[in-house]
């Protein structure tokens, strides 16, 4: 299992067709204690990981409502019973509907089971003992998208580590024009929520590689 960024922390991350979209698993190296991020349909990959590296799912903690980001809920809370499910309220009507959604992209999804926990301003998830998730309503891709700020619980910043799901990609943004998009919004939400957390800051989005606010921030040309 990789570690990236953060000492006593373990980090991987699997895609999977038809949207090669980015599910994490996310564990306290010294507990074991686990949080899933986003499963889709790299949801068996995911579990491969927590079996392989012994660990124990705790969480499940999703950025936002889509169907990419969601579609393997189903496998997860059968897999992981006692590990509750986490949105932001403004995305309930995804889950609701992920049924209806599937069947227009061709695709066959079970039913989402029931969100657990909704992310309130100011919550802190505590995953084991080394690692502290602070959800970040960011807006504008879709009306309940969140950035999961990861930190340590030692760190006076609260961590410079984000999953930030369709908010901001390498070199692009999240697109607008699907159900509760709004560019004004996510244009505000990445300029006034994320540049907030620093240059050095690692952004993993919910496609494609890795980058920073800073790298941003320069080159990106919907934000320069």
């Amino acid at each position: 299992m990789a570690r990236r960024g953060i000492a006593d922390m373990l980090l991987d991350v699997r895609v999977a067709p038809p949207f090669y979209k980015n599910g994490f698993v996310l564990a306290c190296d010294d507990t074991r204690q686990a949080a899933l991020i986003d499963p889709g349909d790299e949801v068996l990959d995911l579990e491969d990981i927590v079996r392989a590296n012994g660990l124990t799912v705790t969480h499940i903690l999703l950025t936002h409502g889509h169907i990419d980001h969601i579609s393997g809920l189903a496998q997860a809370r059968r897999s992981y019973p006692a590990a509750p499910i986490h949105l932001h309220r403004d995305d309930q009507f995804f889950v609701d509907h992920l049924v209806e959604t599937g069947h227009r992209y061709g695709l066959a999804v079970e039913p989402a089971p029931p969100i657990d926990v909704y992310y309130t301003e100011g919550m802190s998830i505590r995953v084991g003992t080394s690692i502290v998730v602070r959800p970040h309503h960011t807006p504008g891709h879709c009306p309940g998208g969140v950035c999961l700020q990861v930190g340590s619980p030692s760190d006076p910043s609260g961590g410079r580590l984000l999953i930030v799901g369709d908010t901001l990609f390498a070199g692009s943004i999240g697109r607008t024009d699907l159900p509760g998009g709004d560019h004004a919004t996510l244009i505000r939400s990445i300029t006034t929520t994320l540049f907030a957390f620093g240059d050095d800051a690692v952004v993993w989005p919910g496609h494609g590689a890795q980058t920073t606010i800073g790298a941003e921030r320069r080159t990106n040309p919907f934000l320069t």
